[in-house]
């Protein structure tokens, strides 16, 4: 797969991403900043890196089920697997622009 086309499917996946939302906060999961990174292999596999608000996150259980479920609805996308880590520990300081706006933190 070209480097332009892993890079579209990228695009697409964080498309998906963005219809998750926290159920606590009324921002997306992707401007929360709960997305570390996202990995396509060659063979169309998927591989997202997330975090959680907290580690006692009432969804912690549910939230990358959801996350993996939708990403494999994409047409292009074999499996998804969805790792979380607290290394980094989430702050306020990775959400994007428009959640700070959206929350009034701006």
């Amino acid at each position: 797969m070209t480097e332009e086309k892993l890079e579209e499917l990228g695009d697409k996946i964080v498309r998906v991403l963005k219809t998750i939302f926290d159920p606590e906060i009324p921002v997306d999961i992707y401007e929360l900043g709960l997305i570390y990174d996202v990995f396509v292999s060659e063979e169309n596999d998927a591989k997202i890196l997330m975090t959680l608000t907290s580690p006692n996150c009432p969804v912690a259980e549910t939230l990358p089920v959801e996350v993996e479920e939708k990403v494999k609805t994409l047409p292009e996308i074999n499996n998804c697997e969805v790792e979380i880590t607290f290394d980094p520990t989430w702050t306020q300081d990775m959400m994007s622009e428009e959640a700070k706006l959206e929350l009034g933190l701006l």
